[in-house]
């Protein structure tokens, strides 16, 4: 075994992911030389590539023994249960779609999780190129109920019963079972919950005693297969979400800031961006981002991939909405009181937030007060999760005196005597060098750039 093999990519004898010199490696195997030539010769790889569905990869080995491919880097991993609605629905469609273009050079999807898509900025793309095999004649599509399991079990959910349900998915790595699913929906979601969950809830309890008997092969004609294709698709693009608001996509509008502070804190934001050093590939964090609109700046300034976090679905639903054609920013759902941990067999097939790369620059904005004061973290605590994973911190200090604390202590006991500007520059001091800090016009709050004094995490 390779020591730096990609332990997600364990379940597919066809091949495997590993890592060498900060470059993706794919192995393939002999026992899918057949499938990939075809994939290769057929046309079937070009469209796809040619039209952003598929990674792009160029071949660096090729024997009897195995094939090499170095993959285009996904500049940031994430997995389905950080997704919004819209993702789940653009992975969704994304699959589909793929599948409909392999069956013109007589291929199809031999299995159809969410986690073979990734996202570059809001743009999805299909990244398992070993999942393609031959179509057979009058067969039916394997990978139907999976496909329901990863996609439209969540998404019928996360519409009829809580936009919150595609959480169940870190519960269930192989999707949500149907019955579950079933059982939670109550005989909501129209048609699309009726054909997909219920009847196929209930084939799957008719036929569980299958293997003690005689299975009749089901036929299907490869039109049928086109149509079903075409019918998931319609009733996938029909699924939209009643739009309602939360407080946190209001947060600008009835925040305590009037334009005036709002355009100092968005200048002295781009001035500390002149001050750190950063590549044109490096990546940085926006923590509590909300619609994303600082996000946006400094992508702009550093000329960073930037990843736009936040707790609210509808937050950064709007953030991904917005920015459909951006393949800089990539909006996901994150509580950093509880982080992506790592899931799957031995914890390692999806990895934690800690393990998928640390960021050149960090922007916490209106955010310190609800960890510490919401949550009961202390600022060292905070200080050491942030110094794991960047390197530059901009990071915004929220006084007791600001209206959005007050109105946080007014529904608890004000037990935090420590909650003062001087206690946060100490323990951050522990673990960053202050650079600069500086006042927002019209405001009580102030804004630090600090840098880490150690680097604590080997990812970079």
């Amino acid at each position: 075994m390779m020591k730096n093999k990609e332990l997600s990519s364990f379940r597919d004898p066809s091949g495997f992911i590993y890592y060498e010199n900060n470059k993706v490696i794919r192995k393939i195997n002999p026992i899918y030389f057949k499938e990939y030539n075809h994939l290769m010769d057929s046309g079937l790889y070009k469209e796809l590539v040619d039209n952003n569905l598929l990674i792009k990869h160029k071949e660096i080995k090729k024997s009897n023994d195995e094939i090499l491919l170095e993959v285009e880097k996904i500049p940031y991993i994430s997995y389905p249960y950080e997704w919004t609605f819209e993702e789940l629905k653009e992975a969704a469609l994304l699959t589909l779609k793929i599948n409909k273009i392999a069956l013109k050079y007589g291929m199809i999807l031999k299995d159809a999780t969410s986690y073979n898509i990734e996202f570059i900025g809001c743009k999805p793309i299909f990244i398992d190129t070993l999942s393609f095999m031959f179509y057979e004649e009058n067969s039916p599509w394997g990978a139907y109920g999976q496909f329901t399991r990863h996609f439209i079990a969540p998404l019928v959910l996360m519409k009829y019963v809580d936009i919150r349900m595609n959480t169940l998915l870190k519960n269930y790595i192989d999707g949500i079972p149907l019955d579950l699913c079933s059982n939670l929906l109550k005989n909501r979601g129209g048609m699309i919950s009726k054909i997909h969950i219920k009847l196929q809830n209930i084939s799957i309890k008719k036929h569980n005693n299958d293997g003690k008997k005689d299975v009749v092969k089901i036929n299907i004609s490869k039109k049928s297969i086109i149509n079903m294709f075409d019918m998931i698709t319609n009733q996938i693009n029909n699924l939209k979400l009643k739009k309602y608001t939360t407080e946190w996509m209001d947060y600008y509008d009835l925040s305590n800031y009037n334009e005036k502070a709002f355009n100092s804190k968005e200048n002295i934001i781009k001035e500390f961006c002149k001050m750190i050093k950063s590549k044109d590939n490096d990546i940085s964090f926006d923590l509590g981002s909300n619609d994303g609109r600082f996000s946006k700046l400094i992508e702009k300034e550093l000329n960073n991939y930037v990843v736009s976090f936040d707790i609210d679905n509808n937050a950064v639903e709007y953030n991904f909405i917005n920015n459909k054609d951006n393949d800089r920013i990539l909006p996901l759902i994150m509580d950093f009181t509880n982080p992506s941990s790592g899931i799957g067999f031995s914890n390692n097939e999806r990895k934690s937030i800690m393990d998928r790369g640390n960021a050149n620059l960090t922007l916490v904005l209106a955010f310190i007060h609800h960890l510490v004061i919401s949550n009961n973290l202390s600022f060292e605590m905070v200080a050491d999760f942030l110094s794991k994973i960047t390197k530059y911190l901009i990071i915004e200090f929220v006084p007791k005196e600001d209206s959005q604390v007050e109105l946080l202590l007014k529904t608890r006991n004000d037990i935090f005597d420590f909650y003062n500007i001087e206690t946060f520059k100490e323990e951050f001091s522990k673990y960053f060098k202050i650079i600069k800090e500086e006042k927002i016009d019209n405001s009580k709050r102030t804004l630090f750039l600090m840098e880490v004094k150690n680097e604590r995490t080997s990812n970079k």
